[in-house]
């Protein structure tokens, strides 16, 4: 025989082996197995033999002899295992079983003692539920939850063991190799058990045979409690044993034979029934995983009708059809597809019928059509056979999958076991004598806290609140860090960080702070106030531990994934130590992430017992090393940051010295800020086929993913490879626009393919992902349809390899990838590529030529800068500003406000000198010009921009007085161009958009959408440019007629993102304004009125200050009323006084406001006659239209 196949199945472990036989009848083969086995039937196989022989076989097995000493307790029995003592008191116990049980509920051992201590094991719903407490009078056994639950469907007829192991307060509880650790609750570290410990059952002392929650129905072998044989003295009944009830020390094998339905499709029993009796009566029990199957369909007699007994989403569904008539309907129950076993029983008597669930009747339902019920001859368990009509057994819904057991027709059991011998109905697709029903979420495979949902065949997770998706929970919807989500167009905000992305660590939320040069990540604790201090002594400290929202595990993924990180740190004193001397025990002490104690404060450096003046030579005592060790009667301080990662962050804080007269002491911690990502730019250059980088062997537990971005130019590559004796993987681009991922895991190769529409080798970036689980593999290129094939039963739930993991190119050597790859995630383990490749020839750290793929990102004319780690926006030539050149600069006008920029000369607004603006200042006009803007009004006519041009020339964009637009264009004395827009007045509180641009003689206006288009004579001459004026025109020009209209009452409203050519008049007048050659005159005032454009303006970004809110060291109590217990108070007078103040100040403007604008709108009735448009005569409050804005965007 040359193989035969040997399934291992345990409650956790399913191997499927095949062993090859001999292949004459001389030789021997041996196979050693891996695992212990322990069975009562071993069964064998054969899979291939001679083709010309016939099958042949000799077997020996070797294994060890085995103990077993088994008590079978009947559901009304117990055993009582009495001390000799009053009370056992102990430290460490050790109890052992195992079991195997008729029942889902009962007690396999109970103890208690009169203090509250309780042990107890239950097995509920056919899970064992673990009862333990120590010395806790409050908990009490009869009130408490259980402290662990594991394993399930241990009500199988199945031996199970148990294992649980208590040292103190640490215990371990094992069932079926299924351990979890835990810590009990209580008061010590001792379990007293008064009396005795009862083994199958809670017996009431003052009632034989009475029992305080339901009994164990079963057998146990082997019990032992702390070395001590139960069984072994209740066999030789030793007098520490007491019997209750018929305890037997033979395990009887039960009487029930149970039945699986294996296919949904195919899987059905028939059993006879005796037809015509009037009524019916039809019982049994089932169990399941899944929703929806067909349970019984009969066909009545005389024309009943057929009844059919379904389950429906989890709901019994007990329907009667008669043809042409109304029938009858029960509902019952819910979430029946729990995997425990239900009973279920029908009874038709007499015009009723009545549904019962687990022994809990239904409301009896009457047969409305008052015809009689008659029973049929055939029973339809499961579904239906293929070759039946449909009057015979009827399908409305998919076919069982589960186990029956105990069926009952007619009040009498039917004998499965003739099924199975032929003598007794008929079935198909049926495993008899065996219920096969196996719990696939145990253990439960879904991860970071994933519930697991199952049907008969498959698992499925559901990962709702768990911040993680895919098919086991595996990957997190988060990014690893603030530098990601800035890559991903973000700009401020709270954000959830997962630094390890599917690895173990959750995500934290923290705070991102993006600005153009550094992104800020700020993570809170509970305690960054200032914190008066007062009492404390060496013998009594003051001790301050501070809580972050997340472990120390997850900080310190943050920490030592980015660049910089620190810590701001306060020490305010009077009359209170610090550090004390350099050699001296410091008074004052702080913990970071591990327990080591730090005796250096803020500005310092790790090792020096001294503050930042100390190192500056600034202290106030030049004796002293901190200001606070001066030790004087004032108020001093001891300011800096703590920047040393590997002690970040601060956890606790240790205060001894403010015990003394007149002494105290307040101090503040501020929140960890860190900015950089040490991982996302991580990049290598593979130059040659023949390099490539090795890393240790890539290891896994039920799932595997690895992510990493690329470019290249080449055709073709491999980027990872691992391999085992069979396992392995391999990821490569095999062709220009192919991408494929190789994969064992045990059970055969498979190969996942992405064809791209477009080449992959443009030495862009693209993104892959691959990843490898219980439920499937799958394979993600950039953002292309995903590739995916479900995973199949026969593989290894890890991949089993022993090479190195080589990144690049493979161990032979060839195909080896040419080009760059950066961000390399294994597992949500970042690989340091740039470390290993400064070791390794034919590999470059870094890869520039990040603004080839990303330069998109910088939006409104900005400019993509290259830098060693990622790239950059500069928005030097763009009226935006912020990471991306998205973020608008907006000011609010009022009637007098004036901004002039003056084009003689260019001004120095960076220090970038690249920047091609010379032709501006040429004597020579451009050929090309654009003008920009976004504005907000209520005011009509105005002028929004003047541009000067030299000999009096201009040009002017306005509104006329119906609000539409108008762009006037004086190009000589004596030539004026008009272009009115016909559009809807603009003066309507919106913002909108204007885009003027002129290539030569071709003039196009866009108004918000609508776009127009002119044209200049050929003979038409563009002058040069003298100034650029918003708002209000201030100098003595000659102003055309229409314009000075417009320009009397100036222009009140918003303006944003104005931009001539690459000058940007409004930034560089709010950001330039000491260096720009721009004008301000009257009130300019930045907001964020502009942002109405954008739906998609983030919020704005708040920048955090380091400076001391108690200012400079003073020399008359500075903390007075910052940190004195009154402070509150003082705090609150100061408060209401200064609203009311602002309340009359508020009132008395308005007031006046209101007289000024009645004294405007008088004199604007003089000034335009009486019959013009209402709709223009009355004018609006511009003013107001502005501080509604500063309302909005300020509050």
């Amino acid at each position: 025989m040359k193989s035969i196949h040997k399934t291992q199945t345990h409650q956790s472990i399913r191997m499927h082996l095949t062993f090859v036989g001999n292949m004459n009848s001389d030789s021997v083969v041996h196979h050693k197995l891996l695992h212990s086995v322990r069975a009562r039937f071993v069964r064998f196989v054969p899979l291939e033999w001679n083709p010309n022989g016939k099958i042949g076989m000799r077997v020996e097995a070797y294994g060890c002899s085995y103990r077993s000493d088994v008590a079978d307790f009947d559901g009304r029995s117990s055993l009582l295992y009495r001390f000799n003592q009053k009370t056992m008191s102990t430290l460490k116990d050790v109890i052992s079983l195992k079991f195997k049980s008729m029942q889902g509920d009962g007690v396999l051992f109970h103890g208690e003692g009169q203090r509250g201590d309780h042990i107890t094991l239950e097995l509920q719903k056919g899970r064992l539920a673990l009862y333990l407490n120590l010395d806790d009078s409050k908990a009490r056994f009869s009130s408490t939850v259980p402290l662990v639950i594991l394993g399930s469907l241990l009500d199988d007829q199945h031996w199970h063991s148990v294992l649980l192991e208590r040292v103190g307060k640490q215990a371990n509880f094992t069932v079926d190799m299924n351990t979890q650790h835990f810590r009990i609750k209580g008061d010590t570290d001792s379990l007293d058990i008064d009396y005795e410990l009862s083994f199958g059952g809670i017996p009431v002392p003052s009632k034989p045979g009475t029992f305080l929650k339901k009994n164990f129905h079963g057998c146990i072998e082997n019990l032992y409690y702390n070395g001590v044989n139960i069984i072994d003295l209740a066999k030789r009944r030793k007098h520490q044993i007491y019997s209750v009830g018929n305890v037997t020390f033979s395990c009887s094998e039960p009487q029930i034979v149970p039945i699986t339905f294996v296919n949904s499709r195919s899987s059905y029993l028939m059993l006879p029934g005796t037809p015509q009796i009037d009524g019916l009566s039809v019982s049994f029990q089932f169990r399941t995983w899944n929703e929806d199957g067909l349970l019984l369909s009969t066909e009545l007699s005389e024309g009943s009708g057929t009844l059919l007994l379904i389950l429906e989403g989890g709901i019994l569904r007990l329907l009667i059809k008669k043809v042409a008539r109304h029938g009858t309907e029960i509902l019952t129950g819910s979430g029946l597809n729990d995997g425990l076993w239900h009973s279920v029983s029908i009874n038709a008597r007499r015009n009723r019928v009545t549904l019962t669930l687990d022994n809990d009747a239904a409301s009896p339902a009457p047969d409305t059509s008052r015809i009689q019920i008659y029973s049929g001859k055939s029973y339809y368990f499961g579904g239906c056979p293929d070759n039946l009509t449909d009057s015979q057994c009827l399908n409305p819904i998919k076919a069982f999958q589960g186990c029956m057991r105990l069926i009952f027709i007619d009040n009498q059991p039917k004998d499965l076991i003739s099924v199975q011998q032929g003598s007794l109905g008929s079935f198909s697709d049926l495993h008899i004598d065996l219920c096969s029903i196996k719990d696939r979420c145990l253990p439960n495979y879904c991860e970071h806290g994933g519930q697991c949902d199952q049907t008969w065949t498959t698992f499925y997770c559901n990962c709702s609140d768990t911040g993680y998706t895919g098919a086991t929970c595996h990957d997190s919807i988060y990014e690893q860090s603030c530098e990601v989500y800035r890559h991903r167009g973000h700009t401020a905000g709270f954000f959830y960080v997962d630094s390890d992305g599917s690895g173990p660590l959750g995500p934290l939320q923290v705070y991102c702070n993006i600005t153009e040069d550094k992104i800020w990540m700020t993570v809170q604790h509970n305690n960054t106030e200032l914190t008066r201090v007062q009492g404390s002594s060496p013998e009594n400290p003051y001790s301050m531990t501070l809580n972050y929202g997340g472990s120390m595990e997850q900080l310190e993924a943050l920490i030592d994934g980015s660049e910089y990180c620190e810590q701001e740190v306060m020490y305010h004193c009077r009359r209170s130590h610090l550090l004390n001397t350099p050699d001296g025990a410091p008074f004052t002490w702080w913990i970071g992430r591990s327990t080591e104690r730090h005796p250096y404060w803020g500005g310092s450096v790790p090792g020096v017992q001294q503050c930042g003046c100390g190192l500056e030579e600034s202290c106030l005592d030049s004796r002293h090393f901190c200001n606070c060790d001066a030790d004087t009667d004032e108020w001093a301080n001891d300011t800096g940051l703590f920047s040393f990662k590997d002690h970040l962050p601060v956890t606790q804080i240790i205060i001894m010295d403010t015990n003394r007269t007149k002494s105290e002491a307040a101090w503040r911690i501020g929140p960890l800020r860190c900015y950089g990502d040490r991982h996302f730019w991580n990049a290598v250059s593979f130059s040659t086929e023949a390099s490539y980088l090795h890393f240790p062997t890539f290891h896994s537990e039920f799932s595997a993913d690895i992510s990493f971005f690329f470019k290249t130019t080449a055709l073709s590559g491999v980027f990872l490879e691992n391999l085992g004796i069979k396992d392995f993987f391999r990821l490569e681009m095999s062709s220009p626009s192919e991408v494929t991922f190789a994969i064992d895991v045990g059970n055969g190769p498979i190969e996942l393919l992405v064809q791209s529409p477009y080449p992959l080798n443009d030495n862009q970036w693209h993104y892959i992902r691959a990843e490898t689980n219980l439920k499937e593999t799958s394979l993600q290129v950039d953002n292309l349809p995903q590739s995916m094939r479900e995973a199949s039963e026969g593989g290894h739930f890890r991949l089993q390899l022993n090479s190195q993991l080589f990144v690049g190119g493979t161990s032979s050597r060839q195909k080896g990838f040419l080009g760059c790859i950066r961000s390399l995630l294994l597992n949500g383990h970042k690989v340091d590529l740039e470390e290993r490749a400064k070791v390794t020839s034919g590999v470059r750290p870094g890869c520039p030529g990040h603004c080839s793929s990303y330069g998109s990102n910088c939006h409104n004319g900005g400019k993509c800068v290259e830098k060693h780690s990622g790239y950059s926006c500069d928005c030097t030539n763009s009226p935006y500003e912020g990471p991306f050149c998205r973020k608008e600069i907006s000011a609010l006008f009022d009637s007098g406000t004036s901004v002039t920029y003056m084009f003689q000369e260019p001004y120095p607004v960076t220090k970038n000198t690249s920047l091609s603006s010379s032709a501006i200042y040429t004597d020579t006009a451009p050929s090309k010009e654009t003008v920009m803007l976004s504005f907000m009004t209520a005011q009509a006519p105005t002028l929004l921009l003047y541009l000067n041009f030299s000999s009096q020339n201009f040009l002017a964009i306005l509104l006329s007085r119906n609000g539409s637009l108008q762009v006037r264009y004086r190009l000589s004395k004596d030539e004026s161009h008009v272009f009115n827009m016909n559009t809807e007045n603009l003066a309507n509180r919106r913002m909108h958009q204007v885009k003027i641009s002129r290539d030569g003689p071709e003039l196009s206006i866009q108004m918000d959408q609508q776009l127009f288009s002119y044209n200049f004579s050929p003979e038409v001459e563009f002058r040069t440019l003298r100034s650029l004026v918003l708002g209000k025109v201030t100098e003595t020009l000659d102003l055309d007629p229409d314009v000075a209209r417009a320009n009397t009452l100036g222009f009140v409203g918003c303006l944003s993102s104005v931009q001539y050519n690459h000058i940007a008049p409004l930034k560089a007048a709010l950001r330039h304004a000491s260096i720009a050659p721009v004008t301000v005159q009257k009130t300019l005032t930045e907001s964020s009125c502009g942002s109405m454009v954008d739906s998609d303006v983030n919020a704005v970004t708040t920048v955090h200050s380091l400076s001391d809110s108690f200012g400079k060291t003073d020399d008359h109590e500075p903390l007075q009323n910052a940190v004195r217990s009154d402070s509150a108070v003082i705090g609150g007078v100061i408060a209401v006084v200064t609203f009311i103040t602002f309340c009359v100040i508020g009132i008395m403007t308005r007031f006046l406001y209101q007289h000024k604008q009645s004294h405007r709108t008088n004199q604007m009735k003089k000034e335009y006659p009486e019959n013009l448009d209402s709709s223009f005569r009355n004018e609006i409050d511009l003013q107001n239209t502005a501080t509604e804005c500063k309302r909005e965007y300020f509050i």
